[in-house]
């Protein structure tokens, strides 16, 4: 039988097996992976495998003027490179757009949401700011103004309380109308918001756990919330530590992340699972890589990372032992 911790039980499933455990690494393929991407990659995998689970591999390439499919193939390459081998089909949300039109309708239907013809500039001079940006006033909430069209379509939030308890970060509470507001599921431009296309696969993908960053920890609330609108299970949740630079900024194609490259990945995941506070053996840092995950594998402690949201990685190491 898997290994438990009284915070991360294997849950049971609808259609399947009490003990079974579906992970999955989520990456939008923008640029090439880095390091602060890795470090979700390993978590997520490493946890898969502590419970003998399923990991899954998904682009989130929703946005296509950011996204592309040389990005998402480098991605992939990186991944096999570094030993991080997916269970099955690895599945793009550009391709899956009927299923969230089919959530959107089903919204619709259960009029959970409105269109919205405001711009972000109105949205921008309301100054309501929230825990995770600015807030909707709420000025399509009863309908468009005269004279307007609708935009985009958000979702009506309420007063009560979402909550959640974190695997690492413990017990979440968040009133969405107060601290978000109506979010918006369909962008102005056409596009699905992440919201909606992360809820809508995790369900189809019968994710059971999601291993991420703590950067997607306020936006939680919000899936749990179209997940119960939307009639599916929520799974368990485990946000991991987001990798910094000397500037607290997260690392990203936006503020310069160097790539992972694939010449040494030995030293990589070392230095990776030494970040997740896994203290792996000097010695194998520039070793045999199956060696390296076969410790890894047999010392994974998540437990080691609770409470922590950031982990600071200096440019010199980044130079040093990822490139």
């Amino acid at each position: 039988m898997p290994k438990t911790r009284s915070n991360w039980i294997l849950r049971k499933s609808p259609s399947l097996p009490e003990t079974v455990y579906r992970g999955r690494f989520a990456p939008s393929p923008t640029g090439p992976l880095h390091f602060g991407s890795l470090i979700a990659a390993v978590g997520s995998y490493l946890e898969a495998e502590y419970h003998h689970g399923t990991w899954l591999v998904r682009m989130e390439d929703l946005d296509a003027p950011r996204c592309t499919v040389e990005a998402a193939d480098d991605i992939l390459r990186t991944l096999e490179a570094f030993g991080l081998h997916w269970d099955e089909e690895v599945i793009y949300q550009s391709q899956r757009t009927a299923a969230y039109e089919e959530a959107l309708r089903q919204l619709q239907a259960i009029g959970a949401v409105y269109p919205c013809a405001c711009t972000r500039k109105e949205i921008a001079d309301s100054a309501l700011h929230g825990i995770d940006g600015q807030i909707y006033p709420g000025t399509c909430r009863n309908g468009i103004p005269a004279g307007r069209e609708g935009r985009a379509w958000r979702v009506r939030t309420d007063d009560q309380p979402i909550e959640f308890d974190d695997a690492l970060q413990g017990h979440i509470s968040q009133n969405l109308e107060k601290d978000i507001g109506d979010f918006v599921v369909k962008r102005a431009d056409g596009l699905f918001a992440y919201q909606l296309a992360v809820v809508v696969d995790d369900a189809l993908q019968n994710i059971t756990h999601v291993v991420r960053g703590a950067d997607l920890l306020a936006s939680t609330p919000r899936q749990i919330y179209l997940q119960q609108l939307l009639g599916f299970a929520t799974p368990a949740y485990m946000h991991l530590p987001i990798v910094v630079n000397e500037r607290v900024e997260k690392l990203s194609k936006q503020t310069l992340a160097a790539p992972v490259g694939t010449r040494n990945p030995s030293a990589a995941l070392w230095r990776a699972l030494s970040f997740l506070r896994q203290e792996p053996p000097a010695e194998l840092a520039n070793g045999d890589l199956p060696a390296l995950w076969q410790w890894a594998l047999a010392n994974w402690r998540a437990e080691n990372l609770a409470g922590v949201k950031t982990l600071v990685c200096l440019p010199s190491v980044m130079a040093d032992e990822f490139t």
